[in-house]
């Protein structure tokens, strides 16, 4: 820290100094301390907006490739058409439809029930009455003009005290739940209930039953009927009424054929303006019920039958009938009897019917004109009959798909172009915020590796990874890649040379290492015998007391089939070439061991020995020695031989969640490289050997508690169990497998230390453990993932899954450039999604996919998971800048104090030098009185 100097000037002038001036310096100078925290803090609050920047980018890249790896995503949208849009109109594809064309004929429409009652002539009349209605096969419901009973009926819909009206009715009907919507439709005519059926379809018909609505006005009775003729005699009816017991007056006249009319009364024949000469019926006979009675009485006269009938709706009719055959008979009725009221007949005017089609031949109906799910995840609308046939064709959505891969490489080239951004100067020339930073580089390297991860292009089915599952000895799975070889490997121990093509895991010729019967040893097997097929030569260099030789790279089967070729040059002679074609002329194969006998027979010209050795891990190899000694018999060797026996699949073990899955991902490109699989795996699941606890401690015994019993003390354990003893530290017990049986385990937990003791039965085949500290404080907490393999609680076929033909994104029309970022081909994509959309599919969203994976590393590299790269180092700046916070805090309270000290006493010394002239005057006025000098004089 610098020095700051206080300039007094003359400090006997009585000016003082400028206090805050002063400290304002003094503060500085301490502040100098923070400078190198905040130029920190700087740089960390730059770092951070770049890691935000890479988080956001990062964001967009998941929702990109998420919104492919998702199984209702964009891979599963579909476009449809239809050939005929005034027939049939698609309306929707969901992710459930399938790719393909359907025929489609529409025989007829459905139609949607719906009626009405005849028009009042006043929308506002009051109506009186009840009427029963019915949707479908639903509940019957009465509709009540007035107010609810006391308490209400069941399945009774109410109108409300004082609400009778037409709007009232259709009010009532549309709260009710009924599924049925009613309005009142007015025109020049009158107002009239409409009711429409919330259901279209022949389930949704509606029926009006019972029906006593009317209205208070007084309505004739109209005749309608028909003529006679030689088949049917003149009949008709009078116009409906509510009931059959409704009041009814005036009369009406009836005449058959040219006969006489006769005039009925409905009343007395001295009322008045009763018609003269008229039938009176008497004061009570005003009914249908008693004018029927009155019109069958007189039958004789009035040459009619009359007869009451119920309408479908409910209300009643006066039904009369001519009893004079053919035309003679014809009934000519004048009606002028009137109706108290006017009754309010339903008419059916559409009855519901169901649509009637045809999917491909199948024979369909469909209650909706809106056709949902005949055909998987269509939907589409029925427009008008047709006998045509219509072609509905679903298809995927390529351009969708196409859109989100370009947004995807657009997003990806983002993240790259940021990073390599970061991993430069700024236009000014000072490093970027994250230069140098091993969070970019870290990142970077997840993302080009995940980008180049190979998808696997199949898996077997998953087995549990912590239940001790195992493959059955002797179980197989046969592999062949396009129309070349095939191989079989089989779990379990044999000689790999012993039938050409079958491999198997635990291969003798390797010596037999016991691990053939687990996913990861299956997995070995495979990937030994698949490997590079290219024979590739490595060696080492002649010198004085070493001849060069070396050795070409092993192939699993000595008797595979080779190609191509081998240049052998000795020192700085003329290089030779062999080819297999060679090879087979003179030896007659293209073996492993041809190829050794081929080069022997030649080695004076070639100059090289050759003998085959076999491998550690049962593989044979070539091995090439010099026929010159030291460095002038330098062998240079180039192969291009290869094993064309050789699969070409890469296995290996993906395990989530306590499941492992083997996957297969084939080396070559393209239908060359498609996989034909045949598993005939099985796998055994051992029995759980399971720990009771007694709970029989007391205050002086101790817990105990037993294993399961195994079936025999020989049978073979695997796994570990975890023991608690009180509240002390768990302890986990792991089998040894040298030592993998019922008495290994006791043997392991009675040497552990862990105050437990282990005893087995006398036929060694139950294990009881026992506390060595009585009481609570002894008892046992066990938790055993011991398993018997000897004995298999259960076993299942492990099926291969086909994933995805596709290994990359190469085949997309993707490709990486030099500086990271990517290039894509639309063109390519689209061949390819028109001719193997499901190889796309499965490269996104299969099991142990390159899309589920490249996804799982984009959560796992982001701001979004708290163990994130980003999102690890945002914590800790964010914990450097908490720190540097607190300190920049505890230096400012610290000034903070210092300047309020130093204030309070620079002002009360600049108070004392402003105050000095007039102090020093009194000193000389004092002593000018003590000594009688004034020095203010001449003298």
């Amino acid at each position: 820290m610098g020095t700051v100097g206080l300039s007094f000037g003359s400090p006997t002038s009585g000016a003082g100094f400028d206090v805050s001036s002063t400290v304002s310096e003094i503060v500085t100078n301490l502040q100098n301390v923070e400078t190198p925290w905040k130029t920190q803090l700087t740089t960390l609050e730059s770092q951070d907006t770049a890691i935000s920047n890479l988080g956001t980018l990062i964001s967009s890249l998941s929702t990109d490739i998420n919104s492919l790896t998702d199984f209702t995503g964009v891979l599963a949208q579909k476009t449809g058409s239809s050939s005929d849009t005034n027939v049939l109109e698609l309306t929707a594809a969901t992710s459930a439809a399938l790719a393909g064309t359907h025929t489609v004929v529409v025989n007829s429409l459905a139609t949607t029930s719906s009626g009405y009652l005849p028009e009042i002539a006043d929308s506002s009349d009051t109506l009186s009455g009840a009427f029963t209605i019915q949707l479908g096969n639903g509940t019957a419901k009465t509709v009540v003009i007035g107010a609810a009973a006391n308490p209400p009926a069941a399945n009774t819909i109410y109108t409300g005290s004082g609400v009778n009206s037409l709007s009232g009715v259709a009010s009532a009907i549309n709260s009710s739940g009924l599924g049925i919507t009613a309005s009142v439709l007015t025109d020049a005519t009158g107002s009239r209930l409409s009711l429409v059926s919330g259901v279209s379809g022949a389930a949704g018909n509606i029926a009006v039953t019972k029906n006593s609505l009317a209205t208070a006005v007084a309505n004739t009775l109209t005749y309608s009927g028909t003529a006679g003729t030689s088949s049917a005699n003149s009949a008709g009816a009078l116009e409906a009424v509510s009931g059959p017991s409704e009041a009814l007056s005036g009369s009406m006249t009836i005449q058959v054929g040219s006969g006489a009319s006769e005039t009925i009364y409905l009343g007395n024949s001295s009322d008045a303006g009763a018609p003269a000469g008229a039938l009176a019926t008497g004061t009570s006979s005003n009914t249908l019920l008693s004018l029927e009675s009155f019109i069958n009485t007189n039958s004789a006269t009035l040459g009619v039958k009359a007869a009451i009938i119920t309408n479908s709706d409910g209300t009643s009719s006066l039904s009369l009938t001519s009893q004079t055959a053919g035309g003679a008979g014809t009934l000519t009725i004048n009606s002028s009897i009137q109706d108290s009221s006017t009754a309010l007949a339903y008419t059916s005017a559409v009855t519901g019917t169901n649509a009637s089609l045809t999917v491909d031949g199948a024979n369909l109906t469909s209650a909706s004109n809106t056709i949902s799910n005949l055909i998987p995840g269509v939907t589409f609308q029925l427009l008008a009959p047709s006998s045509d046939p219509v072609q509905v064709v679903i298809g995927n959505d390529n351009s969708t798909v196409e859109t989100t891969i370009n947004q995807f490489v657009t997003d990806y080239n983002a993240v790259v172009s940021a990073i390599n951004t970061q991993q430069g100067n700024t236009s000014s020339g000072t490093p970027e915020p994250l230069f140098g930073s091993p969070t970019v580089s870290l990142l970077q390297q997840q993302l080009l590796g995940s980008l180049n991860m190979m998808n696997p292009n199949g898996s077997v089915d998953s087995i549990s990874s912590t239940n001790g599952t195992t493959l059955a000895d002797q179980s197989q799975i046969r592999i062949e890649m396009g129309s070349g070889a095939s191989a079989t490997f089989i779990v379990g121990s044999g000689s790999n040379s012993a039938v050409p093509g079958n491999y198997y895991t635990d291969n003798t010729d390797a010596g037999g290492v016991d691990n053939g019967n687990t996913l990861s040893g299956l997995a070995a097997a495979i990937n030994a015998v698949s490997s590079n097929p290219l024979l590739s030569y490595s060696g080492t260099a002649g010198s004085s007391s070493t001849t060069s030789n070396g050795v070409l790279a092993g192939i699993a089967n000595g008797n595979d089939t080779l190609s191509g070729s081998i240049s052998i040059q000795v020192g700085n002679g003329t290089a030779a070439t062999v080819t297999m074609d060679q090879v087979e002329s003179a030896e007659g194969g293209t073996t492993l061991a041809d190829l050794e006998s081929y080069i022997n027979t030649n080695s004076a010209s070639l100059g090289v020995k050759a003998s085959i050795v076999t491998n550690s891990n049962g593989t044979s190899s070539l091995s090439l020695s010099s026929n010159t000694s030291g460095s002038a018999g330098t062998l240079t060797v180039t192969s291009s031989i290869v094993d064309t026996d050789t699969v070409g699949v890469t296995a290996g073990v993906s395990t989530a969640n306590g499941q492992s899955t083997l996957t297969f991902t084939s080396g070559t490109s393209g239908s060359n490289g498609a996989l034909t699989v045949t598993s005939a795996l099985t796998a055994n699941t051992p029995a759980a050997l399971s720990f009771t606890d007694a709970q029989n401690y007391t205050g002086t015994t101790a817990d105990s508690g037993t294993m399961s019993t195994i079936q025999s003390s020989s049978d073979t354990l695997t796994g570990s169990m975890t023991i608690q003893v009180g509240n002390g530290t768990a302890q986990t017990i792991t089998l040894n497998s040298s030592n993998n049986s019922l008495s290994g385990l006791m043997d392991a937990i009675n040497h552990a230390g862990i105050g437990v003791n282990a005893a087995m039965n006398t036929e060694g085949t139950a294990l009881t453990l026992t506390s060595g500290t009585v009481g609570a404080a002894g008892a046992l907490t066990v938790t055993s993932n011991i398993f018997d393999t000897s004995d298999i609680a259960s076993s299942e076929t492990l099926n291969y899954n086909n994933s995805s033909d596709i290994n990359s994104l190469t085949a997309l029309g993707i490709s990486v450039n030099n500086d990271g970022s990517l290039t894509f081909d639309a063109n390519t994509l689209d061949a390819l999604l028109n001719t193997d959309y499901s190889g796309v599919l499965g490269l996104f969203q299969n099991v142990d996919s390159w899309g589920q994976s490249f996804a799982n590393m984009l959560n796992n590299v982001g701001t979004s998971s708290s163990t994130g790269i980003l999102k690890l180092a945002q914590n800790s700046n964010s914990s450097i800048e908490s720190s540097l916070n607190a300190e920049i805090s505890k230096e400012e309270t610290y000034i903070s104090t210092q300047k309020t000290k130093l204030t309070a006493e620079l002002n009360q010394a600049n108070q004392i030098m402003q105050e000095l002239p007039s102090q020093l005057q009194g000193m000389n006025e004092l002593y000018s009185a003590i000594t009688g000098y004034n020095q203010n004089s001449g003298g």
